[in-house]
């Protein structure tokens, strides 16, 4: 005899309300009108956040869910993978090591968050990442040897 009273643990993923989804910088894939731009990423993450059914959400962008989690274990997905497991309610993992090449990708896209409003996916904002602009610098001024002399100062330059 089968059970068929619904798990009580997805019901209580379905009624979990998220307030706020974390920015993240999209996975950077080739640039293609019918693929995962990094507007139709964010609007994806939007709508898991309403729907809590990856099929639907991906279905609402054009996209399939088989789709989805491919696009899930591309390298570089790690704060799109984070956005996603936040909004379904996973346990955060640690984080991955930031290296040189996260903070270029991170300057160059921008963060976007989709904004939510009672419980429904309404927009998304792009932002540039000014932190990871302020990370890189404070790692190359970290570069320079302590009284390196960088030479003469430009011309027209005055104290």
């Amino acid at each position: 005899m089968t059970d068929t009273r619904p798990d009580p643990r997805s019901a209580a993923v379905q009624n979990r309300r998220v307030s706020r989804i974390p920015a993240f910088t999209p996975v950077p894939l080739r640039a293609r009108r019918d693929g995962w731009t990094p507007v139709r990423q964010a609007e994806f993450l939007g709508l898991l956040a309403q729907t809590r059914s990856v099929s639907k959400a991906a279905a609402f962008v054009g996209m399939s869910r088989d789709s989805a989690y491919r696009l899930r274990r591309k390298p570089g997905a790690e704060e799109f993978v984070a956005a996603w497991d936040a909004i379904l309610g996973v346990p955060e993992s640690r984080q991955p090591k930031i290296t040189l090449e996260t903070l270029f990708q991170r300057i160059r896209q921008g963060r976007y968050r989709p904004v939510l409003r009672g419980g429904r996916y309404v927009a998304t904002i792009k932002k540039p990442d000014n932190h990871a602009l302020l990370t890189l610098l404070g790692r190359l001024d970290r570069l320079v040897p302590p009284g390196e002399d960088w030479g003469e100062e430009p011309e027209g330059y005055r104290k």
